[in-house]
């Protein structure tokens, strides 16, 4: 186990720095530079500019200057939106307003879609089934930013329904209302986990049942009820496992439609403002941010395996 993780962070180092590489090198081929859009400045000022952020040196020394930094912790300072704030601070301020909707999101989107999943692989071939099938088809189709848009018409629109009206949600976010506030992002981030959960689910527990252990209990007079959550849902659960490795890391980390519809100052929606500024240094460190995130919880998730299931050999093919 010990040589398998070392192995694996190892390859999680190597990933990072390949992502940050090419994100590096691909926001750096696009022409002119975050100070072009100033047209206050002059042609010496933003020369100025370019020689005090490095900006006028090769490409590839600018990545490699940049990554020395990075790996010192120093991942450059906000050159448009907060001009001057270390980018490190703003990620460190902006997270975990994302990570308390995204925890929320992913709470509720993996129990319900784990219970869904086992109902639906339970009455299979039934009007549940079929009614569960379609709702969740309907929820993966849907994209978050219809679900917000949706749920503002509904909650928030003069042509919602009067009843829902009285709820008083907002359509900018306010953590002011307490659980009002967090209602509408936290269903809109968390719909298409929970309808991808559920049918990730409904297909394992298929194939589960149809093993020969589970028979077995059969054959011995389990009651269905008791054959699928204590016996079918513990090797159902691998692939959900695995899926939610990524998810985990996106919706900690904001969606950033649902973040920009809800005007939540969270990490997602800085870094879709970042991208349109050209905030050359918060975009890197957001993206080495997130991408050492993905990374670590790909990790857990391979360690989770050997708890869910003692048979998983880690190290098999090594």
């Amino acid at each position: 186990m010990a040589k398998y993780i070392l192995k694996r962070v190892v390859m999680a180092i190597i990933t990072v720095l390949i992502v940050s590489c090419v994100t590096f090198l691909l926001m750096m081929s696009v022409p002119g530079s975050p100070f072009a859009s100033e047209k206050a400045l002059t042609p010496q000022q933003q020369a100025t500019l370019d020689a005090k952020y490095g900006f006028d040196k090769p490409l590839p020394i600018q990545m490699v200057n940049y990554l020395k930094n990075a790996l010192h912790g120093d991942l450059g300072e906000s050159l448009k939106m907060q001009k001057g704030r270390p980018v490190a601070e703003i990620i460190a301020d902006m997270f975990p307003i994302s990570a308390k909707i995204g925890v929320i999101a992913l709470a509720w989107a993996v129990v319900v879609g784990i219970l869904l999943g086992c109902l639906a692989a339970y009455y299979r071939g039934k009007w549940v089934d079929s009614l569960l099938r379609v709702v969740c088809t309907l929820g993966i189709s849907m994209p978050g930013f219809v679900v917000a848009s949706f749920l503002l018409i509904l909650f928030c629109s003069p042509v919602g329904p009067e009843l829902l009206k009285s709820f008083e949600l907002t359509a900018i976010f306010n953590p002011d209302l307490g659980a009002k506030a967090y209602f509408m992002p936290c269903f809109a981030l968390g719909l298409y986990p929970m309808c991808y959960t559920a049918r990730l689910t409904r297909s394992s527990m298929l194939d589960a049942i149809n093993q020969e252990y589970i028979k077995t209990a059969r054959a011995k007079g389990l009651k269905g009820g008791k054959i699928i959550f204590k016996h079918a849902l513990r090797n159902a659960l691998i692939p959900v496992i695995t899926y939610l490795g990524p998810l985990v890391a996106f919706t900690l980390c904001g969606g950033f439609v649902v973040e920009s519809v809800f005007s939540i100052p969270g990490l997602g929606r800085y870094l879709v403002q970042s991208i349109t500024n050209r905030d050359y240094f918060v975009i890197m460190g957001t993206t080495i941010f997130l991408a050492t995130f993905v990374v670590l919880m790909n990790l857990v998730v391979d360690i989770i395996y050997k708890l869910v299931d003692p048979r998983i050999d880690l190290t098999k093919g090594e």
